[in-house]
């Protein structure tokens, strides 16, 4: 299949408001000037594009450079006023509440945890999800970090997040396929795995890859310049990074893996290598505030980290 360059700028205008339009097209221009033909990334200018706020941030890997910035409510439960940031690390009272453990998108190349859609997104979940609290992960990102280093990442982040006293709950959830398999094999125990988007793919060209390439603001070529950049030299799309139910990968069955929501656009090219459909939603960017996919989302999200099983 030939796949296309090009998007599909009408068609994309009818499939979501104007203000998200003009967002999600600057978005696309910016990540498109970011990288380059040789497989190389503008890491300095992907920085200087991301505007963040201050929040709780932590090294808690310093021969990677890992950072993880923490959201919880900003009042404690016994004070009128917020704490200050040596009270951030005291622990929880005596309220079991969630913690999540979030893995920003990008594809495994752009964003990071100071993107404002990452941490807008954040700070809705410690509100959405009862006052929990969130560890966002600021994992490595390829082309400069490729496989396995986001996924070496999230395992520090998941051991880290377990030998915090102050951050001791009976109601983990942690968010990404690769992690939640291998904290099932380690034994750890977590609630829930939350899936938005998963970024899977594979050598088959599938119906919504055909159907969809540059139709919504995403291309089938842009999916695979991400892939090569992330995966290791000489693998194809059937590694199990890409594709965790083919041939190679490894099989689920008997292992303690966690239950897990998967939250998927119906409009995303790469929807038939995911698990379930949200009808009419775009890509990743229902997890902007100001569409009503939003919402629903979040409140699907909400519910299942407060379930009880």
């Amino acid at each position: 299949m030939a796949a296309s360059d090009e998007v599909n700028l009408i068609d994309s205008k009818t499939v979501v408001p104007l203000n998200t339009w003009v967002l999600i097209s600057t978005f696309k221009l910016s990540y498109n000037l970011l990288r380059r033909s040789d497989g190389t990334f503008n890491r300095h200018l992907a920085e200087y594009l991301d505007h963040g706020v201050f929040s709780f941030d932590v090294v808690i890997d310093r021969t990677t450079s890992l950072l993880s910035r923490v959201y919880r409510p900003a009042y404690a439960s016994d004070q009128e006023g917020p704490v200050s940031v040596l009270d951030l690390e005291k622990p929880l009272d005596d309220e079991i509440v969630p913690v999540i453990l979030f893995f920003h998108g990008g594809s495994f190349a752009h964003s990071s945890s100071n993107s404002k859609i990452y941490d807008t997104l954040c700070r809705r979940l410690v509100g959405a999800c009862g006052g929990c609290v969130v560890v966002s992960v600021n994992y490595r990102r390829a082309p400069e970090s490729p496989y396995p280093c986001a996924y070496d990442d999230g395992w520090t982040a998941l051991n880290w997040v377990n030998s915090r006293t102050w951050l001791e709950s009976k109601k983990d959830s942690k968010v990404l396929h690769n992690v939640a398999l291998k904290a099932g094999e380690a034994g750890i125990d977590v609630l829930g795995n939350v899936l938005l988007n998963p970024m899977f793919g594979g050598e088959e060209r599938t119906e919504s890859e055909k159907r969809l390439d540059g139709k919504y603001f995403v291309t089938v070529r842009d999916r695979d310049w991400y892939w090569k950049a992330f995966l290791p030299e000489g693998e194809d799309r059937e590694h199990p990074a890409c594709n965790p139910f083919g041939a190679r990968a490894k099989s689920l069955r008997g292992l303690r893996f966690p239950k897990s929501l998967v939250v998927v656009a119906g409009l995303d090219l790469i929807q038939d290598w995911q698990l379930v459909h949200l009808e009419k939603a775009t890509i990743g960017f229902y997890l902007l505030p100001n569409n009503s996919y939003f919402h629903s989302v979040m409140d699907e999200i909400a519910a299942f980290v407060n379930a009880e099983s």
